[in-house]
């Protein structure tokens, strides 16, 4: 990034019912500027009716995330320099694999239904009257199921994902890394209820293993790898019944 005085961003604008337009805007340029920061000037000086969504602002809540020059990336977290380069301008748009509401702004409904579709909800083995059952830290299985508990569901991993991309009906990374985190849960109790969610049309076989959502996950988890998880504990479940 040279030097400028002001930045030109071209801004993804519209509703689920119009056919998208762009808008060009020159924001003011500032040293640690962030995407987010970008955006937020439009809003508050070009243009007030921009639609985007953001919370937190330090990346812990993930609602700010948005295709940055074709990349999703959380918009708090991500400078300006690091994404303009040698560009003319920044691209901004909504996540894609989602519908979109207004403007930047995607609909989350469709990736959380995901989630309930790949029973990613936990079964328990107790009562809230029974004692808390115990569990190993230092197990195997406790570290697969931590691998993955930082997920804030930004959804950046599934608008990374080209397979959703073609597949609309595949559950897609969050929701399949979600499934393997409560599948080496030792509280447990319907592992079974689990693999048949996940193995069903659009589950954890349809993955072609490219990547995307371990490569762009702010966190730096790994939703390949619980995927590939969930692959060999089906094939393990079909070739013991199946002797």
């Amino acid at each position: 990034m040279t030097e400028e005085t002001t930045i030109k961003v071209r801004v993804q604008r519209g509703t689920a019912d119009d056919t998208p337009r762009f808008d060009r805007f020159e924001v003011p340029a500032h040293d640690s500027q962030t995407v987010l920061d970008v955006v937020s000037w439009i809003q508050q000086h070009a243009d007030p009716g921009l639609t985007y969504r953001f919370a937190c602002r330090v990346g812990m809540c993930g609602s700010c995330a948005m295709m940055v020059n074709g990349v999703p990336r959380w918009t708090c977290r991500t400078h300006v320099r690091k994404v303009l380069g040698d560009a003319a301008e920044i691209e901004i748009r909504p996540l894609r694999n989602l519908p979109v509401i207004k403007d930047l702004a995607a609909d989350l409904d469709p990736f959380f239904d995901k989630w309930v579709a790949a029973e990613g909800r936990h079964h328990p083995t107790r009562t809230r009257h029974d004692p808390i059952a115990p569990v190993d830290p230092g197990s195997a299985e406790r570290a697969q199921a931590s691998a993955g508990i930082e997920c804030i569901n930004c959804a950046v991993c599934y608008a990374a994902c080209d397979t959703v991309t073609g597949n609309p009906d595949y559950l897609g990374p969050a929701a399949l890394q979600r499934a393997w985190t409560l599948f080496n849960d030792a509280k447990e109790a319907d592992r079974d209820a689990i693999l048949d969610a996940v193995t069903g049309p659009g589950g954890c076989t349809s993955c072609h293993s490219m990547g995307s959502c371990t490569a762009y996950c702010p966190n730096d988890l790994d939703p390949m790898s619980a995927i590939a998880g969930l692959k060999r504990a089906a094939a393990r479940r079909y070739f013991r019944k199946a002797g």
